[in-house]
């Protein structure tokens, strides 16, 4: 199977440890990078968002690919064979796999979120995503999102493609450490998950889904301090959206 690795960073931070694990694991690979770094592969494209810096370095994709993996650049892969396994099934076009943070109020976030993906696929990870090369050159080019990962999820299922949540293989990234952050950061990710419906427009019961979302996150309440943030960033979210919010913009996040 012949793959490559796309990297995306915001500056040079986690570069170079990253070049060492993706040639420990002998992997080609390209690193899109928002800060000027000397090395063979890694290209500086200024920072406009990740869905742009995927536009970016598709052009510099080999020919006769089979899997183009996309990977941002503050993690630590494990067991990425698991999630390759699943191409051996030639239905299968896109894998996304598991996200473990070790601290902060996330860790709890992503049991419910992991709980709901198992039965729908409501959102992806993009921190570890790997997609059949027929399938990426469809889903290109990648309209200006927040979330560009569920966009392609949502993308990838508007095409009846196959899509696996793969569990056995996961990353380790770091997140919000205070709950008073969550708030941003669920604005920008509901705000991005609703551009990416309007772009896709993926099966019914996920635009259901989202329908009701604003009426069952109080919900939430019940998680205390986080459930309230959670629930104030998905209703700001919606906000932004509702006003016509159309930047890809991911800051001060990728």
């Amino acid at each position: 199977m012949k793959l490559f690795v796309l990297v995306f960073a915001r500056d040079e931070k986690c570069v170079r440890d990253k070049i060492v694990e993706l040639e420990q694991l002998k992997l080609p690979y390209l690193i899109v990078c928002g800060k000027p770094v000397h090395h063979p592969n890694v290209a500086f494209r200024k920072p406009r968002g990740k869905y742009d810096a995927i536009n970016f370095g598709a052009r510099f994709l080999p020919e006769n690919l089979d899997v183009v993996i996309l990977n941002d650049v503050d993690t630590k892969v494990h067991r990425l064979s698991h999630a390759l396994d699943h191409f051996a099934d030639p239905r299968t076009s896109l894998v996304f796999v598991k996200t473990i943070v070790k601290e902060g109020p996330q860790t709890v976030f992503y049991l419910l979120e992991d709980s709901l993906r198992r039965r729908l696929l409501l959102a992806a990870e993009g921190e570890l995503m790997l997609i059949r090369h027929s399938l990426f050159r469809e889903l290109l080019p990648v309209d200006p999102c927040k979330a560009e990962d569920t966009y392609l999820l949502f993308k990838t299922l508007r095409l009846r493609h196959r899509v696996v949540f793969c569990e056995n293989s996961y990353v380790e990234t770091h997140r919000t450490k205070k709950v008073e952050e969550e708030e941003l950061y669920k604005r920008r990710t509901v705000a991005g998950i609703y551009q990416a419906l309007r772009y896709t427009m993926p099966p019914l019961r996920i635009r259901l889904f989202y329908l009701l979302l604003p009426f069952i996150s109080p919900l939430l309440l019940v998680l205390g301090m986080r459930g309230y943030y959670w629930m104030r960033g998905i209703a700001l979210g919606l906000v932004d959206y509702l006003r016509g919010d159309t930047s890809g913009s991911w800051e001060p996040y990728l």
